[in-house]
């Protein structure tokens, strides 16, 4: 075989270049799947300190097979992840059994303060669906850092609670008790607010959002029986297994409060009815409701259907002289009084 010097230039060139894009600094694909590793290994940490601490404040013991189970991880990755958290002593490991120390607990606290303040600001500042916050800020929890999380805190007021009604841990680590009843809880003919609505498992949860059930809205229980609560809300009636009522916490309110029947919701505006707003409801907030109150849909204003939509959804609604086509999901939250 002979020698060729092009062939062997062209041949440590190819080499160099591929070592170049495998170990440049920083940006080498060595150095990218590496730190990709260690992201990963990361918000899993965070993910089972959040999934002890949901647990623990449930009172329910947690066991290396329940994280295995919840998180879906290969239980041999868990399994290491778990003695690794053991060793720097975020959790206490005593046979199958697993339990946040203290510093573990200070950590998973952070990430849910970090949670709630992002869901706040999903739903005061952006466009986003409800039932896309929690999903989100799943995501964005693991990328914000402590300054980072203080700085959303200020910027948003120093919130209380997230959408949900759930407490936004305090900045030292103090948390708020949610007082209520579940509203599978109630009897028959009692009157409650919601004042929160869990956001776990997923599955209730997308169907709560999907029945458009409002936090703050006043309800009155009509029916209740072992396989569904039957409730009314603003002009509509709502059907609840007790295992989905379970998931939403109310005040009740004293016997003298009597809701008003005639309040509806501004998406059960029929054709050639007319109404008057009487408010929009607390779940849509900052630059939503802002949105709203600038485009006429004020207390007192009056409002009927313009354009029927064949569809259903957007749908036109003449107010103040003028056509302005919002969605059902947004009409929903618009609280009104139909007029004779």
């Amino acid at each position: 075989m002979t020698y060729n010097p092009a062939v062997a230039l062209l041949l440590f060139l190819a080499v160099s270049v591929l070592a170049f894009f495998l170990f440049r600094p920083t940006k080498g694909w060595y150095w990218l799947l590496k730190d990709r590793a260690k992201t990963d290994k990361k918000e899993l940490i965070e993910d089972i300190l959040k999934y002890m601490y949901h647990s623990q404040n449930e009172d329910k013991a947690v066991s290396v097979s329940d994280i295995a189970r919840t998180l879906k991880d290969e239980d041999k990755y868990i399994l290491e992840t778990l003695k690794e958290m053991s060793e720097v002593d975020l959790i206490s490991l005593a046979g199958n059994g697993v339990k946040l120390t203290e510093a573990g607990s200070d950590y998973a606290l952070r990430m849910v303060r970090a949670h709630r303040l992002w869901e706040r600001f999903l739903a005061d500042k952006t466009g986003y669906e409800e039932a896309d916050w929690h999903k989100l800020a799943e995501k964005k929890e693991h990328d914000l850092s402590l300054a980072d999380t203080e700085r959303l805190a200020k910027y948003l007021g120093n919130p209380q609670f997230d959408p949900h009604g759930d407490p936004i841990p305090s900045s030292s680590g103090k948390v708020a008790s949610i007082q209520g009843d579940a509203l599978s809880e109630l009897n028959v003919d009692a009157v409650a607010r919601i004042i929160h609505i869990k956001d776990k498992p997923d599955i209730v949860y997308k169907q709560i959002v999907a029945e458009n059930i409002h936090i703050g809205s006043v309800i009155r229980i009509v029916e209740k029986s072992a396989d569904r609560i039957v409730f009314h809300a603003e002009g509509e009636a709502f059907v609840l297994a007790p295992i989905v009522a379970s998931n939403i916490t109310v005040s009740v309110l004293k016997k003298e409060v009597v809701p008003e029947e005639n309040i509806a919701r501004l998406s059960m505006l029929q054709d050639e009815e007319t109404a008057e707003i009487i408010g929009i409801s607390r779940e849509i907030r900052g630059e939503s409701r802002r949105r709203l109150l600038d485009l006429g849909f004020v207390k007192g204003a009056e409002v009927k259907v313009d354009l029927p939509n064949p569809l259903g959804d957007p749908k036109a609604f003449l107010i103040k002289g003028t056509s302005i086509a919002i969605r059902q999901h947004q009409a929903s939250k618009i609280l009104i009084k139909k007029q004779a």
